[in-house]
């Protein structure tokens, strides 16, 4: 298949999978006319390497589990090529992203307090009226 048909196929546009191909997660073969083709097994590489993405990996990583890659996605989520690698991949990841979220917290908390002191010049709106108010928001998403 050509790389319009990939990308109509897996929701990728034709960019990334020229990206991905660059970052050694896709392969294709060149048509006479020089048109990138790809198997069919590129279908299931690119949803995976996409749904990796979206959990917050980067292509450093999937390279990790490039072994995996061409599995349906059910089959992928099971795959146990190099498990101590890939699961130290996944745990250093999280990691990162807790730390974020924690960073993004902090941020909050800054704008939170900045905002409660701007609102608390309003006559309408007490201090400890806009702190209740974004307590009781923090409660509501669990933090």
């Amino acid at each position: 298949m050509l790389i319009g048909e990939l990308a109509q196929r897996t929701g990728a546009s034709r960019r990334s999978l020229r990206y991905y191909e660059q970052q050694g997660l896709l392969v294709s073969r060149r048509t006479a006319k020089g048109w990138r083709a790809y198997d069919e097994s590129a279908v299931n590489r690119v949803r995976n390497v996409r749904e990796l993405l979206a959990a917050g990996l980067g292509t450093e990583d999937i390279v990790q589990v490039a072994p995996c890659l061409d599995m349906k996605t059910e089959e992928f989520m099971a795959c146990q090529d190099s498990p101590a690698e890939t699961l130290a991949m996944y745990e250093r990841r999280l990691a990162a992203v807790e730390e974020k979220a924690a960073e993004l917290d902090r941020y909050r908390s800054r704008l939170v307090a900045r905002i409660a002191r701007l609102r608390a010049a309003d006559p309408a709106t007490s201090l400890d009226e806009v702190l209740r108010r974004a307590e009781e928001s923090e409660a509501g998403r669990g933090r």
